[in-house]
């Protein structure tokens, strides 16, 4: 049954109940959209800044650790060929150790950082750049069309954003997928619909490996 539940991407009506979690009692509803193929929890499951900032430090995220850089590399190696030298770029969503950064620093990329927690620095949002990463950042959008308009504004022409998230290639395995079970995770995205955030931006699609997506700004 059709239900009018917004979807916070593409803000269509069109969206289904597909899964009701069980994990630590939290009952959090999980909806798919059928325009842009989003799962997303509706707002009034989500946790609050305070929530949020305890349950994201109990992350690794120790940019001297060398297994989370092997991590991070899935995006960074397939991002790399794509980029001049001395290029200028933005980790947006960098958490509280953003190693991804410093491991652009160290490739010699000129980068700096936003994270609405860790290091809102607005500044860094009223500026351009050649390339932005996202890396395990989509899924705690709460409002993910406007991170991605910001995201279009600031990138600019010919640039590259890069985004590493996981997903499925099947909403039938939902229940089952570890990824929802993070109560900071609230949206979830297919190649479906990537491609719909391509074609909404003008950006060209590429995916190089699993649970990455490079968009390609056109112009």
């Amino acid at each position: 049954m059709l239900e009018q539940s917004l979807c916070p991407l593409c803000g269509s009506k069109e969206t289904l109940h597909l899964y009701v979690g069980a994990e630590k009692g939290n009952g959090r509803e999980f909806r798919r959209c059928t325009d842009c193929d989003l799962v997303f929890v509706p707002s009034r499951f989500h946790l609050d800044e305070t929530a949020q900032r305890k349950r994201y430090l109990e992350h690794n995220n120790d940019p001297d650790d060398q297994e989370y850089r092997r991590f991070l590399s899935r995006l960074l190696d397939p991002l790399r060929p794509h980029l001049r030298p001395n290029t200028i770029g933005l980790d947006y969503g960098a958490g509280p150790g953003p190693a991804l950064a410093a491991m652009m620093r160290e490739n010699g990329y000129d980068i700096r950082l936003y994270d609405p927690l860790f290091h809102r620095d607005e500044s860094a949002l009223d500026r351009s750049y050649d390339f932005i990463t996202c890396t395990e950042t989509v899924e705690h959008m709460s409002d993910p069309i406007r991170d991605f308009c910001v995201l279009d504004r600031i990138l600019r022409p010919s640039g590259w954003l890069g985004v590493m998230t996981g997903m499925l290639d099947s909403w039938d395995d939902f229940p089952n997928w570890y990824y929802h079970r993070d109560p900071t995770h609230i949206c979830f995205y297919s190649k479906r619909t990537m491609r719909w955030i391509g074609r909404r931006f003008f950006w060209q699609v590429l995916c190089p490996r699993q649970n990455v997506v490079l968009f390609h700004k056109l112009a």
